[in-house]
């Protein structure tokens, strides 16, 4: 029994041409929607590309952007088939093309599916991008003399105003690098070498943060040095009072950031993912509702349509044995090159009477 049978007559089959014909036109419009959305997330993580430590991040906005690409010459492609069906002799040409086209289509939405999928699930691979990007970058941002770092101060004060954070996971992280530059340091100085010295790597660390971490908000005239030393302030105790620097890590803002931008993408992408599958299944019933017209020459006779010409275990169960088959057939191929083989390798016997 064939799975979504339908029956068709002429007007029938115009109104369903004339309709997804109209509805992939609407995909083509999708598809540059997706096209768009992959090249918007593109241009967003090329901004920060510093501050992340791979490329493996590119692969979403990649595949939008295929998928974008495809989705636009598939369904103009469909909505030429669709204007053609309703012109017998022009649907004529179309018709060897519309299985193996059908094949395509499954292929495409199954791609569709799996990338929205991996919008949602993108998150802990930009996790680890981040945190590691971000750690290197802080390293960095007194290198501004050193050729191809010293940009690198400007793209992390911006980054930590912009999105309101501070450090990799917090400001603490700060205490934890020497992020002044030795070019700002008087050595001179019994403060500098103590600090340096009280260092097993000779660096100079300090408990305080740039100045990008302040909150302009707070009421407070900002503390970024001596963070942690209560006495070098009045009526100021870093532990209990809510401190006017961000407390937000930049790590877990851009993650929100770009999860979030992520999971809308991949909210409209599964839309027009659905979209996508009634098209298909729109297409298949016109395919299958031309073919079984029983006589050409009479347009206006009914027909019956189908999604699959046979129950869907009826289906699987074909499609298993077919793959036996293939398989027996080249294990013959293969016992038949090697008997070829052998008899080949023998030699005839030569008797000689004497």
């Amino acid at each position: 029994m064939a799975l979504l049978k339908v029956k068709f007559n002429q007007k029938k089959r115009v109104k369903l041409a004339q309709g997804l014909w109209l509805m992939n036109w609407f995909s083509v419009f999708a598809g540059i929607l997706v096209f768009s959305m992959g090249l918007f997330l593109k241009i967003e993580l090329r901004k920060r590309s510093e501050v992340m430590d791979n490329s493996e991040s590119h692969f979403v906005p990649n595949s939008l952007i295929l998928m974008g690409i495809l989705s636009c010459a598939f369904n103009g492609f469909a909505g030429k088939i669709c204007y053609d069906s309703l012109d017998p002799a022009k649907f004529a040409k179309w018709k060897p093309l519309l299985k193996p086209y059908l094949a395509l289509c499954c292929v495409f939405n199954m791609l569709i599916f799996f990338v929205a999928l991996i919008c949602f699930l993108m998150r802990g691979s930009l996790d680890s991008t981040l945190a590691q990007g971000l750690k290197n970058g802080m390293k960095f941002y007194r290198d501004t003399d050193t050729p191809g770092r010293c940009f690198m101060k400007k793209t992390i004060d911006m980054l930590q105003i912009e999105f309101k954070c501070c450090g990799n996971n917090g400001y603490k992280d700060w205490f934890e690098i020497q992020w002044i530059s030795n070019r700002y340091l008087d050595f001179s100085s019994k403060e500098v070498k103590d600090r340096i010295k009280s260092n097993v790597d000779g660096r100079y660390l300090v408990d305080g943060v740039p100045f990008s971490c302040c909150n302009p908000s707070s009421p407070r005239p900002c503390i970024q040095y001596q963070v942690t030393n209560n006495s070098a302030h009045y009526s100021y105790d870093y532990q209990t009072e809510e401190l006017n620097l961000w407390r937000r890590g930049c790590r877990e803002a851009l993650l929100n950031y770009y999860s979030s931008m992520m999971s809308s993408m991949g909210a409209v992408i599964l839309l027009v993912w659905l979209f996508e599958m009634s098209v298909m299944v729109g297409l298949r019933l016109l395919h299958t509702s031309l073919e079984s017209i029983a006589n050409p020459e009479d347009p206006e006779c009914e027909s019956e349509g189908w999604i699959l010409e046979n129950s869907l275990k009826d289906t699987f169960k074909s499609a298993l044995e077919n793959l036996k088959k293939l398989g027996k057939f080249n294990q013959v191929e293969a016992g038949a090159e090697g008997a070829e083989g052998e008899e080949g390798g023998k030699t005839p016997a030569i008797t000689t009477v004497s």
